[in-house]
């Protein structure tokens, strides 16, 4: 493959480029154009592209000097003569010059570089006063962690951001504010390079930070209505995924009135769960309801909050796993991709369906948080969850009160046999007793994040190896905010890794 490493200064058309990508295709005598400019967003920069030939592809690599090391997803080839790439060029640090260059294809494999060019990053405008306390270690000579990025969804007040990525030594390197004080419950880097996020709607933002698309709540209550479905929502809350088809499939509240439950004389408005399956157009595909499906007299929380769901899972044979909190339960939902009856397949965790190995009730999970399924072969399933441990039960069937605690674990789960062992813990001695997130790294390690520490605005994220003895490989405190989940992904780009 030939490479034209070549920078354009005049007009002039420059023979070399010719096979590449044409002199003077759509009225222009230059192959290639380009530029670099700010967004709305003071850590992401704008690259346009412009070469005069269909089918290029085009990325950036960018950095803190002209070692560059980081780099961009690569761009769909382009389907006209002078169609614009602009790549949106983000990672970067507030208040610091970057270098960056963008690189092209042509269809027959000729590739072009562009000369260096310089942006910088402004400050994160509010900064004194909008961002938490943010400390990263490594407390364990000679361990390295999973490299990648760190994306935070954070709880805290209005004035604070609670959207950001931080690299590994702590430094904000892109954040989001929805504008409307809102917490992103959750925030995902989707497949297209976009984030998905509930911030009260349900909303799809590029790098830059524009909306491309939004869902709210009363667009699915009209189709709901006009589907025929016997109940509406409320709010969005703490989840939604994007399934195979593209479609996203979101957790919703729900609610309905019961007159003289057990406990409950006179009216009592009961919130319950309710998944919505959400279309390419926006329109309700399926949806299910937990008040057709679930006991509302089993309330371990008490009402009016009764089921108060937090993660939905697509698992691989098309159904759902769905982590209900206030029941400490995860079900199995027959969806069939959108094909089904909504019965619950069965029940894992304490007076479920399944057997614990062992059997001492304390080893169960309790009002967990954020399951994630981490192998599935046949029948046997591991699942890593956040056990947050309200309500646990110890092995006289006494609930804890002063004593509770948090664990990481690990359950491998047969659902033929309808056993479950507890492979694997992790007792951080602290009591995390809501959110938090959990799962295995491409190293092996595992990372968990634990929301609250000693009750205050402040959360604690650890990367420890696994299995085994744990050690902590890479640890990060946050004070000020409480996370509500915060994981590794590879890069602010899908398929593309950053050391």
């Amino acid at each position: 493959m030939r490479k034209l490493r070549l920078s354009f200064y005049s007009s002039a058309c420059i023979l070399p480029l010719l096979a590449a990508f044409g002199c003077g295709s759509g009225g222009s005598s230059q192959p290639v154009l380009t530029s670099v400019g700010a967004t709305a967003n003071p850590l992401v920069a704008q690259y346009n592209v412009r070469p005069f030939q269909k089918n290029v592809t085009a990325w950036v690599e960018f950095g803190t000097d002209t070692n560059y090391g980081r780099l961009t997803s690569t761009t769909p080839p382009t389907t006209d003569f002078g169609q614009t790439f602009g790549i949106l060029v983000a990672g970067m640090k507030p208040s610091t010059t970057y270098h960056m260059r963008a690189h092209a294809q042509a269809e027959d494999g000729e590739t072009w570089i562009d000369q260096d060019r310089t942006f910088t990053t402004a400050a994160i405008p509010g900064s004194a006063g909008i961002l938490p306390g943010i400390v990263a270690t490594q407390p364990t000579p000679g361990l390295t962690p999973q490299s990648g990025v760190e994306v935070f969804n954070l709880v805290g007040t209005e004035k604070m951001l609670t959207a950001l990525v931080t690299d590994l030594d702590g430094n904000i390197i892109w954040y989001y504010n929805p504008g409307n004080g809102a917490s992103p419950t959750p925030m995902k880097l989707m497949q297209n390079g976009h984030f998905l996020m509930n911030v009260g709607d349900l909303r799809e933002v590029d790098l830059g930070g524009n909306i491309i698309r939004s869902v709210t709540t009363d667009e699915v209550n009209q189709s709901l209505q006009a589907q025929g479905y016997s109940f509406t929502i409320s709010v969005f809350h703490h989840d939604v995924i994007v399934l195979p088809n593209g479609h996203w499939i979101t957790l919703a509240n729900t609610s309905k009135q019961f007159t003289d439950l057990p406990g409950y004389p006179g009216v009592t408005n009961v919130l319950g769960d309710a998944l919505i399956d959400i279309d390419l157009v926006g329109s309700v595909a399926w949806a299910w309801s937990g008040f057709d499906h679930l006991d509302v007299n089993r309330h371990l929380m008490g009402l009016p909050d009764w089921t108060h769901s937090n993660a939905i899972i697509y698992a691989p044979d098309g159904n759902l796993f769905l982590s209900m909190r206030h029941q400490s339960w995860v079900l199995k939902i027959d969806y069939a991709d959108g094909a089904g009856t909504g019965n619950i397949l069965w029940k894992l965790g304490n007076q479920g369906d399944f057997t614990l190995a062992g059997g001492d009730v304390s080893d169960w999970f309790y009002a967990q948080h954020y399951p994630n399924l981490e192998a599935s072969s046949g029948s046997q399933l591991t699942f890593s969850i956040m056990d947050n441990g309200d309500l646990r039960e110890d092995s006289n069937n006494v609930e804890c009160t002063t004593t509770c605690y948090t664990r990481a674990t690990v359950f491998q789960v047969d659902t033929d046999s309808k056993v479950a062992s507890l492979a694997w813990q992790y007792l951080p001695g602290l009591y995390s007793y809501w959110g938090g997130s959990i799962g295995l790294l491409d190293n092996g390690d595992m990372e968990f994040d634990l929301t609250t520490v000693a009750n205050t605005p402040a959360s604690r994220v650890m990367e420890l190896t696994y299995p085994g003895t744990p050690q902590t490989v890479w640890q990060l405190d946050l004070t000020g905010e409480n996370a509500y989940r915060a994981f590794r992904i590879p890069s602010l780009y899908p398929g593309v890794s950053w050391q």
